[in-house]
């Protein structure tokens, strides 16, 4: 090869290759060992003209220059394929890659490998020094006394007959666990009371010594007791015996006890509203890292300490579920608890635009056998269309209505599916009498409004990044809103937006004014016109005398998940939902 020609990558392969070929012949190994005893020894006499010249070798590997020649190898009795690797190192002794230092450690590096070895340990693995920083299941304490805590609840059992808890009985055990009160439901359930009525101590000890060694924080040890066998994770079916005893024993409930159709209702409104707020990936199902992030268990833990269950609005409100169902109810004229796409469109005076309640329908934001072959929603459905509508400006809501603008899946709305929507706010602007804003002019305030970071489309991230999404979502699809909007300087709607402290939300707000209402029209003895006036109305009528056929229809339909679904996938199979 001509002197500072740069060896090329490909070539240095076929060096290396032709360079272990020589290294692996024995005459070659018998050079090396001699010229390390040289080295060992460099008082020895060198005898024989084959020995006058294997230093070579060594030399040209340590030194700068090229030391070593043709005629060396070939002294040693060197392969044909000799002269051939003689003459690469030569070459690459002169490129900037591939120097006589880089050349001459490699060489050196074989016959030094095995000393290191010898007189040094290998230094422990790396992951080994990493301390663990995952815990699935809550960072274990070292502070807790299991023994004690078990010492504890065998002295609580000891107070019941034959040492066997009830239901009756598990408040107490539940504070012996140091669990919240409501936790008794899951507890006893958790340890297979359900079945025989009633638990022993040695099961319960058992099986609260297998939670608290596995699970440690609450959201672990809540998953742990509701969970099915070998799930990580709840379902919405999880949550009924849960919530049936909060329906059954707490006091702001006890007016339902004599209307037991309508625990039903009610435990599905709620599992519904858990799974809007805690579910944030919209997967149907529940894992103790959503549990952590919400505010679930604190709610719960509040059960205990309110005893007015409307003051718990986020979860537990019966208010909000008389609400919810009175306006389902109004919508649902054949009262089969399922609703089509005309009968949805005459929600609040048939404010929301025809292609967003086809969008609703097309399986955008609701699965399940009936929507994508009857065309129909149910109740649970409802509940999550109701919440969304209502408030805008939740990350749930916010989602919701996205999946719902984004036609073409792609994660983004584009100007053409605004463009889509907007056509029909302009022709009902019209029917109004209004004169509406061409769709430039519109779509030049709503960039301005959210502040897109990619021109041309919206994303997800920028509509929760902006702080009037529900003033963009209203623009396009709801009349009514938008109008009220519009009459409102943007100035306002901002302050509004951007107010400090513990404000209701607009859920709240809605449910608060849509109560006070249905409870004037009560009062005034202002009949619905389907007769419908008594049936939710505890307080002042017995509904135990009350059976309606609705009363009497099974109502466990398993809410309809949005389960096992990407953002963008909206494929459905029959047996997604079976009923529980």
């Amino acid at each position: 090869m001509p002197p500072g020609k740069v060896l090329q990558p490909v070539l240095k392969m076929k060096v290396d290759e032709l360079f272990l070929c020589w290294l692996s012949e024995s005459s070659t190994q018998t050079m090396l060992q001699d010229c390390l005893q040289r080295i060992k020894t460099p008082g020895r006499t060198e005898s024989g003209g084959g020995d006058a010249r294997q230093p070579g070798p060594p030399l040209a590997a340590s030194a700068p220059a090229p030391a070593c020649k043709p005629s060396v190898f070939d002294s040693l009795g060197a392969p044909s394929p000799a002269p051939t690797s003689t003459a690469l190192p030569l070459g690459a002794a002169t490129s900037p890659r591939t120097g006589p230092p880089v050349r001459g450690s490699r060489r050196s590096t074989g016959t030094r490998v095995v000393q290191t070895k010898k007189e040094e340990p290998l230094p422990p693995a790396t992951s080994q020094s990493i301390p663990t920083f995952y815990f699935p299941r809550g960072c274990p304490k070292d502070t807790v006394n299991i023994d004690a805590v078990i010492t504890k609840i065998e002295r609580t059992f000891a107070q019941f007959p034959h040492e066997r808890a009830t239901m009756e009985d598990m408040g107490r055990v539940a504070k012996a666990c140091g669990c919240p009160l409501y936790w008794k439901g899951p507890l006893f359930c958790s340890a297979g009371g359900e079945r025989t009525g009633s638990v022993s101590v040695h099961k319960f000890v058992a099986m609260w010594r297998k939670v608290v060694q596995n699970c440690h924080d609450d959201a672990a040890k809540f998953v742990h007791l509701l969970m099915n066998p070998g799930c990580n994770y709840l379902v919405q079916e999880d949550f009924i015996p849960f919530l049936q005893d909060v329906v059954n024993t707490h006091p702001g409930l006890a007016f339902l006890k004599e209307a037991s159709e309508f625990h039903s209702r009610y435990i599905t409104t709620v599992i519904q509203r858990i799974f809007y707020t805690v579910n944030r990936s919209w997967s149907g199902r529940i894992t103790c890292a959503e549990l952590r992030r919400s505010t679930f268990l604190q709610n719960v833990a509040l059960l205990e300490e309110e005893a007015d269950i409307n003051q718990l609005t986020e979860y537990f409100s019966y208010e909000h579920f008389y609400v919810i169902y009175c306006k389902f109810w109004e919508l649902d004229t054949d009262h089969d608890l399922l609703i089509d796409s005309q009968d949805l469109a005459r929600h609040n005076d048939h404010a929301i635009s025809t292609k967003m309640i086809e969008r609703i329908f097309s399986g955008a934001v609701t699965r399940g056998r009936k929507v994508q072959k009857e065309g129909k929603i149910s109740y649970a459905d409802f509940v999550w269309f109701l919440i969304s509508e209502e408030d805008k400006k939740t990350p749930t809501s916010i989602e919701y209505w996205f999946r719902c603008m984004d036609l073409d899946g792609d994660g983004a709305l584009s100007m053409f599916e605004l463009e889509y929507f907007y056509e029909e706010q302009c022709r009902r602007l019209d029917s109004m009498a209004i004169e509406a804003l061409p769709f430039e002019d519109c779509l030049c305030q709503m960039l301005d409004l959210v502040k897109p970071q990619s021109e041309g489309k919206i994303t997800l991230h920028d509509l929760k990044k902006c702080k009037l999404a529900n003033v963009f979502f209203d623009t396009f699809f709801n009349i009514e809103k938008y109008l009220d909007h519009e009459q409102k300087e943007q100035v306002s709607l901002l302050r509004e937006s951007e107010s400090e402290g513990p404000e209701l939300s607009d859920w709240e707000k809605y449910a608060a004014e849509e109560y006070d209402i249905l409870v004037a029209e009560e009062a005034a003895g202002e009949p619905w016109e389907d007769g419908y006036e008594a049936e939710l109305s505890p307080v002042d009528q017995k509904l135990s005398s009350l059976r309606s056929p609705l009363a009497q229809r099974p109502f466990f339909e398993a809410p309809s998940t949005l389960g096992t679904v990407d953002l963008y996938e909206y494929a459905c199979e029959d047996d997604d939902l079976q009923p529980s």
